[in-house]
């Protein structure tokens, strides 16, 4: 082994470690209603939402009794969801999506994740999102088989108040109503600095994840201001307000694959929303939004918040854009941009998921989707491929001119640039024609990325049965029980088999270019050795579907390059004296 080969493996090791000393820096049925004794848009504008019982409050609503209540639990059941209640602060305790799997908990997903006696999903303080939630035991009243109220008069500063809860349900949605009821027997409402009360979402967005194996989740502040999104990807132990967006149209928590949204039917009541990212129980970070509500003066007030628990993805969001797409008649509000996008590529990220989705409905398997559709991209980016190769060629050919240039003029740059720009245009080369084909593939794979990273149909979608059950998750061989510095405990073999592609593909790449200096050769075999084995650890633990396509992407990549160095050798000598003899003319 040459001492050049040495430095280039040293130096990947170096790469290798410092990129885990960086990256955590950067990235950083039938409906029921059960009662148990607790053992402990596409429109433009907004459109008017169902206002059934909400047109006049009526204090009757929450009269309560005041006496002492056990504490209890009721469950709420559609086809979508199952939701269970306490009645200690009208909370929800657990809530689950019954068409949706979680394959570490063999159960169904659950939303409301992180759950304590002093932080639960849906739960109320009086004042601002600094106070303490509401934990006495409320009153209960089963309105229906889909709709739940609590209620309980409290001392507020001496004064009496009473406060109501009623949660709404319907089949065949993941929407919810929620209307926040108060009434002050002295007429003077409620204000703490501001603010009435704050609404809080689940403590933090399940399903349950370990975020230092799992590198490629994260949980984010998402939030719509009528025209523009907004989102924060949460650190940890933070307490911050929102201030990208002063005026919440809607606001909530994200993570990959499910959201859960906090849209008020009046904006203008919304003070301020924070976000915690707080470790309160078992050393885990929540992921929480709190809704402050402005001060209200006067005796009642009635509050209606439409709260959407689940999927984050474009099918079942955009059907809450246009009310006549939903049973609650509810429009408007654009809640389908909080789906993970990739920015201003997002037109490229769509035609690419038509394209899969067509492709799936002939072979519904992802995997195999992936493989296809992986290979029509590489097809149709063949001609550029090419191309820019043969401007590889070109560039070979005038080297040796190009470095007499540089060395003659090596004290004027000026005249350098001109004589090297003059050569250019003499041999027929443009150094752009390189740059555009690779540009356009990289637009290519930052698109893909983002839509194989968080597509949500991958998750749960098996390709190859005991080996890659799940494309959004690591493939896996073996369980270790223990964990390998850096990886963790699962033996992955796809990982491997993309290293060896880039390994090939970078080996074959190589020997198609000029040898140049020694410096110029060790920064090669760096690039060829060192950047592989670094991708290795870094994508270890992707998600199998993103793997894939690399993996694919990398094959198919290797055999039109042996392809391309087949034809170029062919046209080098006719390349090399095209070039001369245009050269040559320009002389005389």
């Amino acid at each position: 082994m040459d001492k050049n080969t040495i430095w280039a493996i040293a130096l990947s090791t170096l790469v290798i470690i410092g990129a885990f000393v960086v990256q955590p820096m950067l990235f950083p049925q039938n409906q029921q209603i059960v009662t148990e004794q607790a053992a402990e848009t596409e429109a433009t504008e907004p459109t008017a939402l169902e206002s059934a019982d909400s047109s006049m409050f009526d204090v009757n609503v929450i009269k309560s009794d005041d006496a002492e209540v056990a504490q209890q639990n009721y469950t709420v059941k559609t086809d979508k969801i199952e939701v269970i209640f306490t009645n200690k602060g009208g909370d929800i305790i657990s809530y689950k999506l019954l068409d949706h799997n979680d394959v570490d908990t063999k159960d169904y997903v659950q939303l409301a994740d992180n759950i304590s006696d002093f932080n639960r999903t849906c739960s109320i303080a009086l004042g601002s999102s600094d106070m303490a939630i509401l934990n006495e035991n409320f009153n209960t009243e089963v309105i229906d088989e889909n709709t739940i109220l609590f209620k309980k008069s409290f001392n507020y500063d001496g004064r009496k108040i009473t406060l109501g809860k009623k949660y709404t349900f319907k089949p065949g949605e993941y929407l919810f109503r929620m209307d926040v009821l108060i009434h002050c027997d002295d007429n003077l409402g409620l204000n703490r600095n501001g603010v009435a009360y704050t609404l809080r979402t689940s403590p933090q967005i399940g399903p349950h994840y370990d975020p230092k194996k799992n590198r490629y989740e994260n949980r984010q502040l998402v939030a719509y201001d009528g025209n523009k999104y907004k989102r924060v990807i949460l650190g940890t132990n933070q307490f911050k307000a929102f201030d990208k967006i002063k005026n919440f149209d809607w606001a909530g928590v994200a993570g990959k694959y499910f959201v859960e949204l906090v849209i008020p039917n009046d904006s203008s009541e919304i003070k301020d929303v924070y976000y915690s990212s707080k470790i309160e129980t078992a050393n885990y970070a929540n992921a929480q939004a709190l809704v402050e509500r402005t001060a209200f003066s006067g005796s009642d007030m009635q509050d209606t918040y439409y709260m959407y628990f689940g999927p984050r993805n474009d099918k079942d969001l955009k059907r809450y854009n246009v009310a006549e797409n939903n049973a609650w008649k509810f429009g408007g509000h654009k809640i389908s941009d909080c789906v993970q996008s990739s920015g201003w590529l997002n037109w490229l990220e769509a035609i690419l998921k038509f394209v899969m989705e067509l492709l799936y409905k002939v072979i519904p398997n992802w995997g195999v989707t992936i493989i296809v559709l992986t290979i029509i991209l590489k097809i149709l980016l063949f001609p550029l491929s090419k191309n820019q190769s043969m401007g590889t060629l070109k560039m070979q050919a005038i080297q040796p001119r190009m470095q007499a240039i540089q060395e003659k003029y090596k004290n004027d740059q000026t005249r350098m640039q001109m004589e090297v720009q003059k050569l250019y245009k003499e041999a027929g080369y443009n150094p752009v024609s390189g740059c555009l084909p690779m540009l356009f593939q990289f637009l290519i794979l930052f698109a893909m990325y983002n839509l194989f990273n968080n597509y949500f149909e991958f998750r749960g979608a098996m390709f190859i049965p005991n080996w890659i059950p799940d494309l959004s998750v690591g493939d896996s061989v073996k369980t270790l029980n223990f964990n390998i510095p850096a990886l963790g405990n699962q033996i992955r073999i796809l990982p491997v088999i993309y290293v060896i592609s880039q390994l090939l593909f970078g080996k074959i790449t190589q020997s198609f270019q000029p040898m140049g200096a020694n410096q110029s050769q060790a920064s090669m075999k760096m690039m060829m050795y060192g950047m592989p084995l670094f991708f290795f650890f870094i994508f270890y633990n992707a998600p199998a579907g993103l793997i894939l396509y690399w993996t694919v992407s990398n094959i198919f990549s290797l055999f039109q390059q042996i392809i391309i160095n087949k034809m170029m050798a062919e046209k080098r000598a006719e390349i090399a004296a095209s070039v001369n003899k245009k050269i040559g003319k320009s002389k005389k």
